[in-house]
């Protein structure tokens, strides 16, 4: 951006001292560089060439954990029973079926339904590197760039958390739909993934697909990778009892404590679902200011369990949130679940505030994608934000003291109405100005896979 643009917010959810606070009348300039210059509450009626958003303005969310390609497997994998491992044989027949170019069409438009949900950054769990069979493209990062390039169509950002994944469990060859994730060992791993660039729109992060799939000896090659180049590390972390159960009769120690001696865990790394966990694993990952990234709609999809995400918050961990699987793309459901899920498991309330649980699918979610100058409306930050309506029929209703509730906890993703990417306005009165007939581009890259 060249020139200076400004918003109009007939609310928005703004830092203070006291903790964040929704304010009135607030007017939000961005300047060069797509970057709030002025932040200023009870500036009066929207005035002539401000863009008004009406609604609740909120930073954009950070969608803190994506495979874009499970997308596909919605209202699929939801029929009949099964487990974690039916679904997963499910999604390997669907990644089979992709290559550069279908991945492109679908991840534009999965990275377009994020932005209709009011979702401004997204970190790609990506490990789908090579062609079938393991067989290299050309181009040894095509799969990447083109998630890459797809963010940049649908307007938002994205951390390309590149994926080392090289067993099918501990000690084991990959699986014949599991080659296509392997570099064949993590030196190779890091020499292919220190070709990808970073653009203006897009940064470089690492990450261990699981203890299962990257041999203990390997796990410090991708943790140095990830320290010299000052990146986010991210890892599945004991999403199943399997996982623990095969990890101690392989190493004799839980998933966490095999991260934790080989260096992978620490403040740059999420460790995403974090669902069984013994209380020394919950003592190691607040000791070293681990981030948790929860994944509340893919964690219950799966039938996965609760995970201690409060006791973990308590311990001085971050808690971040990632829509995972897609089973529904909603931050604001993956934000109240958390709070609703710690009801059920200990019938009481009151365990989150909406504001802790704001923090965490926006500033928080940010930092852990290596975006820690985004998910704050402030000047300085990135101008990155939506505006959620407060008159449809989940909203509507009287608010003497407006506070940040009525988005968290009733709230949805049809309630967006704009979304604004470094000033650019990518979403208007809840039309995607990029990718126009979203569904569309969903329905058509969905139905080439099948």
């Amino acid at each position: 951006m060249s020139a200076v643009v400004t918003y109009w917010a007939e609310h928005a959810w703004l830092p203070h001292v006291n903790g964040p606070v929704v304010e009135r009348d607030v007017l939000i300039a961005v300047g060069p560089g797509g970057r709030i210059a002025k932040v200023t509450p009870d500036s009066g009626p929207c005035p002539s060439g401000a863009i008004r958003l009406g609604g609740l303005v909120l930073p954009g969310h950070a969608n803190a954990h994506s495979h874009a390609f499970h997308r596909a497997l919605r209202g699929n994998v939801q029929v009949g029973s099964g487990t974690f491992w039916t679904w997963r044989d499910t999604m390997y027949r669907f990644a089979g079926a992709l290559d550069p170019d279908s991945y492109l069409e679908l991840a534009t438009a999965v990275y377009a339904e994020m932005a209709l949900a009011g979702i401004t950054a997204v970190g790609e769990f990506h490990y789908l590197h090579h062609a079938p069979g393991g067989v290299r493209y050309d181009n040894p990062n095509a799969m990447g760039e083109a998630l890459i390039e797809a963010a940049l169509r649908a307007g938002i950002r994205i951390t390309l958390l590149d994926t080392c994944y090289l067993s099918s469990g501990f000690g084991a060859e990959p699986t014949k739909p599991q080659l296509r994730f392997s570099d064949g060992d993590a030196d190779s791993w890091a020499e292919r993934i220190s070709e990808l660039k970073p653009a203006e729109h897009a940064r470089i992060g690492a990450a261990v697909h699981s203890v299962r799939a990257v041999p203990a000896e390997q796990l410090g090659t991708v943790a140095h990778w990830a320290v010299m180049r000052k990146a986010p590390l991210h890892v599945h972390l004991s999403e199943q009892t399997a996982e623990n159960d095969a990890c101690l009769a392989a190493h004799g120690v839980t998933p966490t404590r095999l991260l934790g001696d080989h260096g992978v865990l620490g403040p740059r790394t999420s460790v995403v679902h974090a669902t069984h966990l013994t209380d020394e694993d919950i003592h190691l990952l607040s000791d070293t200011s681990t981030v948790v990234c929860m994944c509340p709609t893919t964690e219950r999809d799966l039938a996965d369990g609760i995970g201690p995400a409060r006791r973990l918050a308590s311990s001085g961990c971050p808690i971040t949130l990632g829509s995972d699987s897609h089973a529904v793309i909603d931050p604001f459901e993956e934000a109240r679940a958390l709070e609703l899920d710690e009801r059920l498991r200990t019938r009481t309330r009151g365990h989150w505030t909406a504001n802790a649980l704001l923090r965490a699918s926006t500033e928080d979610g940010h930092a852990s994608l290596g975006w820690s100058e985004a998910g704050r409306i402030e000047a300085g930050s990135l101008a990155d934000f939506c505006a959620v309506a407060l008159d449809t029929v989940r909203t509507a209703g009287p608010r003497p003291a407006l506070g940040a509730e009525i988005a968290v906890f009733a709230a949805s993703a049809a309630d967006v109405r704009h979304v604004v990417v470094g000033g650019r306005h990518i979403v208007r009165d809840g039309v995607h100005q990029l990718v126009p007939d979203v569904p569309k581009a969903l329905a058509e890259a969905i139905a080439a896979l099948q």
